[in-house]
């Protein structure tokens, strides 16, 4: 004898037939709920301009973040090579080298 499951979603907002089961994350948590179509868009658009000025976090679970913009080093160094200052040919680039290159930029 052959068996037939059938499931049936319900809207968790409205208790009515759901469409779609949305899944979102939030403070370190993940959330599913089922939604007819009309309450899916409304989630969707109340969370739009927070979603377009988040930053995408990767699969390992790392937020990629750029907080500054450094010069390139090679730069630094051969701006400074350029204005006779006293800088290592390799390794660390002293900060007061930095900001020099900053200032003159």
């Amino acid at each position: 004898m052959a068996q037939r499951v059938v499931v049936t979603l319900f809207d968790d907002i409205d208790g009515g037939e759901a469409a779609e089961t949305v899944a979102f994350g939030l403070d370190g948590k993940s959330y599913e709920i089922d939604l007819n179509q009309t309450n899916a868009k409304k989630l969707r658009t109340a969370l739009a301009p927070y979603l377009e000025a988040a930053r995408k976090q990767s699969k390992s679970g790392k937020v990629f973040r750029h907080t500054a913009v450094t010069p390139d080093p090679s730069a630094v160094r051969a701006w400074a090579r350029s204005r006779q200052m006293d800088i290592p040919p390799r390794g660390r680039i002293p900060k007061k080298v930095y900001e020099a290159f900053e200032a003159a930029n």
